[in-house]
Order: structure tokens, then sequence, then C-alpha cells
């Protein structure tokens, strides 16, 4: 099973929300999925992305690829580079 971090959408009309989910590959945007691992919100202008660092830094270990939007996010936020710390001092 093909594990990816991505956006799942919520909230109303022209008022986008989302959660950033693992989830197979195989399912739809909104469809099934594993775990939540944070959120984002594009409207808000200040502190809109909450993240559960150690849940995505655990699926990036476990094989898990995001998106090119969830990528930007996590590099914005720190959390990629923590990934690629861990992952070259592990070697």
């Amino acid at each position: 099973m093909a594990v990816k971090l991505r956006l799942k959408r919520m909230g109303a009309k022209q008022r986008p929300f989302y959660r950033i989910i693992a989830a197979d590959s195989r399912s739809p945007r909104d469809g099934r999925f594993i775990e939540t691992v944070g959120t984002y919100d594009p409207i808000k202008s200040d502190n809109n992305i909450t993240l559960d660092e150690e849940k995505i830094i655990k699926w990036l270990n476990n094989g898990a690829q995001p998106t090119d939007t969830v990528k930007s996010i996590l590099t914005n936020s720190g959390v990629w580079a923590k990934y690629k710390n861990a992952k070259k001092e592990g070697k």
C-alpha cells in the first residue's frame, strides 16, 4: 500500500479548511484515510498551520510520500529539515 501525506478539503463553499492526512494513494481526496497529522487554514492570516511533528516524521520514516503542497507546508514550518537531519544522522 502506497501512503501519501496530502490535504483533505473541509469547510463551506468559498471558506476552505484543510486537514493534512496520511492516506492510501488510491483513495479519493476526501475519502478514506488512515490518520490526521495536522491542519491548514489558508483563510487565517496568523498561525494557520498546526502539525503533529512526531506523527509526520513517523509516517515519513515509514515511506509515506508528501504531495507538493504538503511538502511546501512542511518545509516552511521546519519539519522537513528535522526529518532530513534525523535521516542523515541515522546513516
